[in-house]
């Protein structure tokens, strides 16, 4: 059947299913080998393999595990938990920002195909949304390095068709089919598309790059503007909606 081989990594857990009697099969990121799938077996009854929450979502530790190399599933054998993210389990609202942030990190990337700055970028801000961030931009700001890292940028910095770059002068619209703007000029009367103004554009282009999030003051147009632009297009990317997002968008609406 082959030899087993061993690795030990950090990651962070994007999902778990408990799995039989006593197992779990896991889904976690990691920064060595990208994102992997693997069964603790007996986890749900070993408190010393997988104890402090080691093998529930967005959970970051340094984790041991092997496999066959026709294996589907890894074998995870030890977690040494860093970081459980303790005061995200303790809140509502950060918990379903987290939920949200994981979520979307499993859609956006495929089994086997190393990223470390997919990682890094989860980590970064899940330690945000662990000290207190839970903002609608902490939200745009991830969705959009996620998408430049993963191949899927909108274009936001130029007009489709005539190429001309974006300036306070025009009127823009981004089609989620085209993944872009055009600008009024190049609009069709019928071109289905989201209203987007330059103070959103703007912001949307800090966003993907290493800009700071925190502490930003925006207008509720901006804020509106930005999240139907990046929320409808990583719905056609991804062919449906999240289910961490729409109970995080119930539960702020309820105001709970």
């Amino acid at each position: 059947m082959g030899a087993r081989t061993s690795f030990k990594t950090q990651v962070i857990v994007l999902r778990s299913l408990d799995y039989g009697e006593a197992d779990r099969i896991v889904t976690f990121y990691s920064i060595d080998f990208g994102k992997l799938k693997g069964i603790a077996k007996g986890a749900r009854r070993s408190r010393r393999r997988f104890a402090n929450n080691a093998l529930e979502p967005f959970s970051c530790s340094d984790t041991l595990f092997s496999k066959r190399s026709r294996d589907t599933l890894s074998l995870i054998e030890d977690c040494d938990i860093t970081n459980p993210y303790s005061d995200i389990r303790e809140d509502l609202e950060k918990m379903l920002v987290a939920s949200y942030m994981v979520e979307l990190m499993d859609k956006f990337t495929v089994e086997g195909k190393k990223n470390s700055d997919l990682f890094k970028l989860l980590q970064e801000f899940l330690n945000l949304t662990n000290d207190g961030d839970t903002s609608e931009w902490l939200l745009r700001f991830y969705e959009m390095r996620l998408l430049k890292l993963s191949g899927y940028e909108p274009v936001l910095d130029r007009c489709l068709v005539c190429k001309e770059p974006v300036s306070n002068s025009y009127i823009y619209r981004f089609n989620v089919k085209e993944g872009g703007l055009r600008c009024a000029t190049c609009c069709q009367s019928n071109f289905v598309s989201l209203p987007v103004s330059f103070e959103t554009i703007k912001m949307l282009l800090m966003g993907k790059e290493d800009y700071p999030c925190q502490g930003l003051l925006l207008s509720k147009q901006s804020s509106e503007e930005s999240r139907s632009l990046l929320v409808n297009f990583i719905q056609y990317l991804l062919g449906k909606k999240l289910k961490s997002l729409g109970v995080l968008s119930e539960v702020r609406s309820m105001g709970i």
